[in-house]
């Protein structure tokens, strides 16, 4: 990756983390009675399953514009944002998450590419 700028770097690393949370929540469709325990879980907490489908929904927007806005804002608005949003978007990415091995492994994955983007924004402060 040493030909990439930091910024495009930063921006494939948030592709990366979105493709991983579609592919886990695409998996963890075939798991049975995954459906019917998010229905419950819904009706356990008393919030529409609509809300959840929104919370959801914006979990993904995340990575999907911080991959634009890391090419396009300026270095030091750019680190803070990612910075921010590399530490929210992790423990979104593990609260949310599974004990089945497929989401291990793919939190893994994003939790590790979230890291990175923290450290490419620490030195994009530098920049």
């Amino acid at each position: 990756m040493t030909n990439f700028s930091t910024q495009s770097k930063i921006s494939l690393l948030w592709i990366m983390v979105l493709l991983n949370m579609g592919f886990a929540d695409v998996l963890g469709l075939f798991i049975p009675g995954v459906l019917e325990n998010v229905v419950d879980f819904s009706t356990e907490i008393n919030v529409p399953i609509t809300t959840l489908m929104l919370i959801g929904a914006i979990g993904f927007q995340i990575p999907l514009l911080m991959s634009f806005l890391s090419r396009v804002l300026s270095n030091r608005v750019n680190a803070y944002l990612n910075m921010f949003f590399a530490v929210l978007m992790s423990v979104y990415v593990v609260g949310g998450g599974s004990a089945w091995p497929h989401y291990i492994l793919i939190a893994t994955v994003e939790v590790i590419c979230m890291l990175y983007i923290f450290k490419l924004a620490l030195d994009l402060r530098k920049q």
